[in-house]
């Protein structure tokens, strides 16, 4: 007789978040994949909520509600250690905690670790933040069974922090990776106003995300290029003053529907994204997809992601941001090597893989 399907509760709260950010988009690719599969039957969970999430952040699952909405939820399972989130989803074989939020262990618990940012730079994150993901951190040392990191980065940090090496999975996740079309990229632009060329940069404005030091780094450079900004307001970082001497040279275009992404990378000259910490970087990867140069940090997750695909710089000089841009906007040849060096390199990294390996860690926590 063939092997039951082992039934997973995923936790998919982040779709309701204000700022979704990376983590919605790498829980709603392990929730498409997963759902495709047959040994695997996913139920998504998440706090109360009066309204569906948006359209954009629509989970392809079905998802049970709990009865408290987000706040009080993540207090009373931080703190209180309930409600069980089988209170929602009936019976559960494993629970995958896509976030930090550590639900109760009431069956064998399967976390994804996205990155330890917050221990490195706690200054970045606001109080309330810091005591959250502390917690979880906590909980997750004590209780998680495994561990799934989506880089060696990550996984090395988890070491460093107390996990030991039995419990911790490297999973890279995927990306959506079909082309854009001229007609598509033609569309954008004009949606956008994107009238020159211009050097894109995507993600939340937060300090994280080493804007300041791109800007200054943008300043420096004799191009007829824009630096297009994508992205919505975060935390902790107010973009409005770092650009108000780079007026016309700075186009910030704020939150970019998913579908609008591919084309935006694809009429890009270049994607510059020197993060000072990241657990994957999924901007980089969505780039490289379409053909875009990338250029990108050291010493973090998206050096891995990149390899030689991308020019890595210093994110803690400016100076080496500039010419890592400089060397992809003045030299066709390298520009092109590095964009067909990024779509290869980017067809590696696929959401069923990622799935495969979810299935393989499910089934051993299952046992």
């Amino acid at each position: 007789m063939p092997t039951p399907p082992v039934r997973v509760a995923l936790t998919l709260e982040q779709c309701w978040h204000r700022v979704p950010g990376g983590t919605a988009v790498a829980a709603l690719g392990m929730a498409r994949s997963l759902n495709a599969r047959d040994d695997v039957d996913v139920v998504g969970v998440a706090a109360a909520h009066h309204s569906p999430a948006p359209a954009a952040w629509a989970p392809p699952v079905e998802v049970r509600h709990l009865s408290l909405p987000r706040p009080l939820l993540y207090e009373s399972w931080h703190r209180l250690r309930r409600p069980g989130v089988e209170s929602a989803t009936g019976e559960v074989q494993v629970i995958h905690a896509t976030t930090i939020a550590m639900p109760p262990r009431r069956s064998p618990v399967v976390m994804t670790m996205h990155d330890l940012a917050f221990l490195h730079e706690p200054a970045h994150f606001t109080p309330r933040g810091l005591r959250f993901f502390r917690r979880g951190l906590e909980l997750a040392l004590q209780e998680a069974d495994v561990i799934v990191c989506p880089s060696e980065a990550t996984r090395a940090d988890c070491e460093r922090v107390g996990f030991e090496p039995r419990r911790l999975r490297v999973i890279p996740l995927g990306v959506d990776a079909a082309a854009a079309t001229p007609q598509q990229i033609e569309d954008v632009r004009r949606r956008h106003n994107l009238t020159k060329p211009y050097v894109l940069w995507t993600g939340t404005i937060e300090p994280r995300k080493n804007l300041p030091r791109l800007l200054q780094a943008f300043r420096s450079l004799d191009t007829e290029a824009d630096l297009a900004l994508a992205g919505p307001k975060g935390w902790n970082e107010d973009l409005e003053p770092l650009i108000a001497d780079l007026e016309g040279r700075v186009r910030p275009l704020g939150f970019v529907p998913h579908p609008d992404l591919g084309p935006l990378y694809a009429g890009a000259e270049a994607f510059c994204f020197p993060s000072l910490l990241e657990g994957f970087g999924f901007p980089v990867l969505e780039a490289m997809a379409q053909g875009t140069p990338v250029v990108t940090s050291k010493r973090t997750s998206t050096e891995e992601v990149a390899g030689e695909a991308g020019v890595l710089v210093d994110p803690l000089d400016p100076s080496s941001i500039a010419e890592g841009l400089r060397s992809v906007l003045e030299d066709v040849t390298l520009a092109r090597k590095l964009a067909e060096a990024g779509r290869a390199r980017a067809a590696n990294y696929s959401w069923s893989k990622t799935a495969e390996g979810l299935a393989d860690v499910y089934r051993e926590a299952a046992a």
